[in-house]
Formats: structure tokens, C-alpha cells, sequence
């Protein structure tokens, strides 16, 4: 049966939640119609920050909702509800499930699916509260993004199902480079032809703890560069460090990135060191172009580094993460990590699992 699906994000930035759920509107609108709401922001703001989304047209609906609770955002939801006839709700986080499942209460949609993408803000009992309140008031259709976060949901609401589908991404479109390419998107990306490239995609937020992998990338011996992609509110303090270190010329900011492939296709190692995670998409995506990573074990990363090629370390371990990269800068094994990321990162499983949930 043909749906008209509204999705709902807290805000339309460069990250692995929005990217899920525009993933999601193109893959399934070849069977259902499908919206996308952000509850923050303009559609000129969204644009300037994220340029790929000015392809994506009249399907992307903003209500620049202003911090704290909003009535009028909530009166403005039901209105676009009614207009566009939604049939299903599909939310993501507490944010969204707060205000797309009231609306979805008031204006008689029957089916919601809400994902939860990580659960490190539940560590807050009143952040609990509320959960454990509008899962009992919504009686959405829970689904975790991986089995550690459905795990921890199971634990802080053990009369709530959850069903566990990965995130995933596209396999065709992110594939590994010839040597020519790289070396020719590396001179597009101004960066070093020779060096061996260390990146990290991620907001600059102190929850990616990129101070960490600035100071081990300091002590690094040998032609390495770091190139960081992503924005955020830590960037000039990021940037002072480099400064500080003496490395401002072997650490690239790059910003946000409207097209990340040739981001991945340029490196030799991706980091992603995180204090916490849910199931993130960067280091599926640098792996599908045979990229091996270092990820630190909180969430679901386990799940998905490769064991060939990949690196494990405890948060916060700053020697380890020296270690891991030194290793990764002298091994010269000839494994690629793809085959892994596509066993289990491969977008058309999560499509056509929540494709299920839909008919």
C-alpha cells in the first residue's frame, strides 16, 4: 500500500541522522511519497550549510522552531500534516518523537516509527522521564539503529519492543579510487600528494573529541597530514591548538562537505575517536572505499570496524590511538575492508526493512 510518510529531524545539518533520513526519502520514494520536516531552521539556512539539499526540493519542510517548548511549532505540524495527507510519521530522536507524535495523536495518523540513533542523552533522568512518558502516550513503532542502542532501551524501558535495523549506506555510490584518482582528487582537495592522509568526518563538537586526535597526531613522527571534515562550535578553538602544537601546516579544516566521496577516496586512514556514538555512518563510508579505520568502542562501532583491517581502542586512550595509527602508517597489508562494510552497511537491507515496517 502507498504511503505519504513525513519524516521528522530536529535540524537539517551536515550528519549521520540527516543523511540517514534523505538516504531514506530518495530510497523510498520510488514506492511511497515522502516528506522531510526539520523542526529548527530555514530552508535558506539548511541550503547554505548543506548545498545538496536544494536538489532535494518542495519534499523538505522547515518550521524554525525556536529553543524551548513550542506550541506554535506543534499547531504549524498538524497544519502541514492535514495538508499533505501524512498516512505515516517517521521521527528521529526526542525532539521530533515529542512534537511528530503529538501531532500525529491530534490529526488521527495511525502508524509512527520512531528511531532511536544513540541513547548517551538518556543518561539524564529526566531525559528518561520524558521518553518513558511519550513511548507510553505514542505507542510508536521503536526501532534501535544498532543492537547496542536497543540494548540500552531495553534496559531504561523494558516494557517497550524494540526492533533493531543498521544504518547503511549507498555501496554504488561510495567505492574505492584508482591510484590516479586519488592522487588527482587529493591535488582538487589542496591536499599533500605524498603524505599519508589521516581523516576524520565529523562535527567539530567535543563529543567527537577531536582534541585528542590532534594531540596524538602532534607526536606522530614521519610524512603524515590530518585533514578534518565537518564544522561546528570547537573549530577556532581546534584551530588555536594546531597553532599551539606547530602543526597548522600538516592539519586541513576542511568545513562542511557537500559531496564527502572524494573525501574518503583521498585518504589512507579514517579515525573517528568519539566519546560516544549510536551507529555511525563516517567509517562504514570511508571503509566501502577500502579506507581502514580507527574507532573507539562506545556504541555500536565494534559492530562495524573490520577485524582484518580495522582498530578497536578504548575512549579516551590517547596511547592507544598513537599505537593504532603508527601501526596502520607501517602495515602494508593488501586487504581491503570493503567486503565488510558491504556485508554490514549496505543501505537496500535498512530500506528494505523499514520498507516492511511501512506496508
Amino acid at each position: 500500500m502507498k504511503q505519504t510518510i513525513l519524516q521528522v529531524v530536529q535540524h537539517l545539518r551536515p550528519g549521520g541522522i540527516e543523511t540517514m533520513a534523505l538516504e531514506l526519502m530518495r530510497q523510498l520514494g520510488t514506492d511511497h511519497k515522502v516528506h522531510l520536516v526539520s523542526l529548527e531552521g530555514s530552508y535558506q539556512q539548511a541550503v547554505n550549510a548543506w548545498p545538496r539539499l536544494a536538489s532535494v526540493g518542495t519534499q523538505l519542510h522547515f518550521l524554525d522552531k525556536q529553543p524551548g517548548v513550542s506550541v506554535s511549532t506543534l499547531w504549524h505540524l498538524c497544519t502541514l500534516i492535514k495538508r499533505l495527507q501524512i498516512s505515516a510519521i517517521h521521527s528521529h530522536h526526542t525532539g521530533p518523537l515529542l512534537y511528530a507524535g503529538l501531532a500525529g495523536k491530534v490529526t488521527g495518523v495511525r502508524a509512527h516509527i520512531h528511531t532511536e540513533h544513540d541513547v548517551w542523552y538518556l543518561m539524564k533522568q529526566k531525559n528518561r522521564r520524558l521518553q518513558r512518558v511519550l513511548l507510553g502516550l505514542i505507542s510508536p513503532t521503536v526501532v534501535a539503529d544498532c543492537n547496542q542502542v536497543a540494548s540500552q532501551l531495553n534496559h531504561y524501558f523494558p516494557t517497550t519492543a524494540v526492533q533493531v535495523i543498521n544504518n547503511g549506506i549507498d555501496m554504488q555510490h561510495f567505492i574505492p579510487p584508482s591510484a590516479k584518482q586519488k592522487q588527482l582528487l587529493r591535488q582538487r582537495l589542496g591536499l599533500p600528494a605524498r603524505s599519508f592522509l589521516i581523516g576524520c568526518a565529523a562535527r567539530l563538537e567535543q563529543v567527537k573529541n577531536h582534541s585528542m586526535l590532534i594531540d596524538v597526531f602532534a607526536k606522530i613522527s614521519g610524512n603524515a597530514t590530518l585533514v578534518l571534515a565537518g564544522d561546528g562550535s570547537l573549530r577556532q578553538s581546534l584551530m588555536a591548538k594546531c597553532k599551539k602544537l606547530g602543526i597548522c601546516d600538516k592539519v586541513y579544516f576542511l568545513g562542511n562537505l557537500d559531496e564527502v566521496l572524494p573525501f574518503y577516496q583521498s585518504l589512507d586512514l579514517f579515525c573517528l575517536v568519539s566519546h560516544n556514538e549510536g551507529l555511525p555512518l563516517s567509517p562504514i563510508e570511508a571503509q566501502a572505499c577500502a579506507v581502514p579505520a580507527i574507532l573507539t568502542d562506545v556504541g555500536g562501532c565494534h559492530s562495524i570496524i573490520c577485524p582484518t583491517t580495522g582498530t578497536l581502542i578504548e575512549p579516551g586512550n590517547a596511547r592507544m590511538l598513537e599505537k593504532a595509527i603508527v601501526k596502520q602508517m607501517q602495515s602494508h597489508l593488501g586487504s581491503s575492508p570493503r567486503p565488510f562494510a558491504v556485508a554490514v552497511g549496505d543501505l537496500q537491507e535498512t530500506v528494505s526493512s523499514y520498507r516492511s515496517l511501512l506496508t
